[in-house]
């Protein structure tokens, strides 16, 4: 097992990544928090898994142990349904001296760390990330909240958990699919970070996809120049990759993610300086496409993806990525699997909806980009102009 240590003010909690971490849950909540009274969250579809397990356990160590388990589906985070689970807290009687333990994917987490953080102006918090999207990035850093109309997280909060148990045993019940969801932030985490991870992603992904390839082998990275139009979509069926990452269900992969992400969470924890907003590399577009698809149509990590197209495309174009090491980027984000074109979507609804991101200052949204990989440029004026024409790009590409 591994443990990283996040250093947020005015308390530091732990991250656990390894196999078998939920085995040892009761000893590490009673060591974080001290909780003796404890209401689990879950799905449907994690609840199946590991919630009789993990309930039992802790009985087993003398905890009071009760249960909360909702459908699956983005739809799920939603004000409506953060106040039945406050009833919930309040029918079972739970004070600040209690937990709330997320046990699921980045929904769970994001609503359980909500309705934790605002009830009783804050309940004990412990997520227990089941999906791989949620390990490396969801529960860790303190970011919780439930959509709102077409904003995704748009009510929120920052409220860090006392501690994060991701067992990566969970990653082996989860599909290809739910996999290919989470991949794309592993692969934005090696963009961001550059070498050597990203020469590990590589490797692990998809041998042989790594900068000893010719850039024309990527063949979708390359931005066209200022005058030229975007151009025209292929007929015929989308070519789509689908991959299972399962290489990336790795508890060192997995970790150096989470010591990426916690370096940032701790440099800037609520976002006041902007050095937080690093993480999101490719989440500007992605979150509006993830809107646009009324959060149905596109998972979040395929979002993502298609961000990460994006990003890739206006570095060229507007902070000097060379074109060799966008097409290297391009690469690794197909290799993950992520969706090869945008369709299906209003095209200005995307624009629109990039206008509304909550980063937005009065007259632009900054943009993350890369000046190389592994550097990272945060606050980039993009365009009206640009942001349509990528958004185009991505449609007929």
């Amino acid at each position: 097992m591994i443990t990283v240590t996040v250093q947020t003010r005015p308390r530091p909690y732990q991250v656990v990544v390894g196999h078998g971490v939920l085995d040892e849950a009761a000893e590490r909540i009673r060591a974080a928090c001290g909780a003796a009274r404890l209401v689990i969250v879950s799905d449907q579809n994690v609840a199946g898994h590991y919630l009789d397990g993990l309930s039992a356990s802790l009985h087993e160590a003398g905890m009071t142990v009760s249960h909360v388990v909702l459908p699956p589906g983005e739809d799920q985070k939603t004000l409506a349904r953060a106040e039945e689970l406050y009833g919930v807290l309040y029918e079972r009687k739970m004070t600040r001296a209690d937990a709330v333990v997320a046990l699921g994917g980045g929904v769970i987490g994001d609503l359980a760390g909500f309705v934790a953080a605002t009830y009783l102006r804050g309940l004990l918090l412990v997520q227990a990330p089941t999906s791989l999207l949620a390990q490396v990035d969801a529960a860790v850093g303190g970011k919780v909240g439930v959509d709102f109309r077409a904003g995704k997280n748009h009510v929120g909060a920052f409220y860090q958990p006392r501690l994060v148990l991701a067992d990566v045993g969970t990653l082996a019940t989860l599909t290809a699919a739910e996999r290919r969801n989470g991949a794309a932030e592993v692969v934005k985490y090696g963009l961001l970070s550059g070498e050597p991870t990203l020469a590990r992603l590589e490797a692990a992904l998809a041998p042989g996809t790594g900068a000893d390839l010719p850039p024309e082998s990527a063949g979708s990275a390359s931005a066209p120049p200022k005058s030229a139009p975007p151009r025209p979509a292929p007929s015929g069926p989308v070519p789509r990759l689908e991959p299972d990452p399962v290489a990336l269900c790795d508890e060192e992969i997995i970790a150096e993610c989470v010591r990426y992400k916690a370096a940032v969470v701790v440099a800037d924890e609520r976002e006041e300086s902007g050095e937080r907003h690093l993480l999101n590399l490719g989440h500007t577009i992605g979150h509006a496409i993830e809107a646009a698809g009324g959060f149905s149509l596109y998972s979040h990590g395929e979002s993502v993806g298609l961000g990460l197209h994006a990003a890739l495309w206006l570095s060229q174009r507007l902070t000097g990525l060379d074109a060799a090491q966008a097409a290297r980027g391009e690469r690794l984000v197909q290799a993950a699997g992520a969706p090869s074109r945008l369709e299906g979507v209003d095209l200005q609804a995307v624009a629109g909806l990039v206008s509304r991101d909550k980063k937005a200052v009065a007259d632009h949204v900054p943009f993350v980009l890369l000046e190389d990989l592994g550097r990272p440029v945060r606050g980039v004026h993009v365009s009206t102009a640009d942001i349509e024409e990528v958004i185009a790009w991505l449609a007929a590409r």
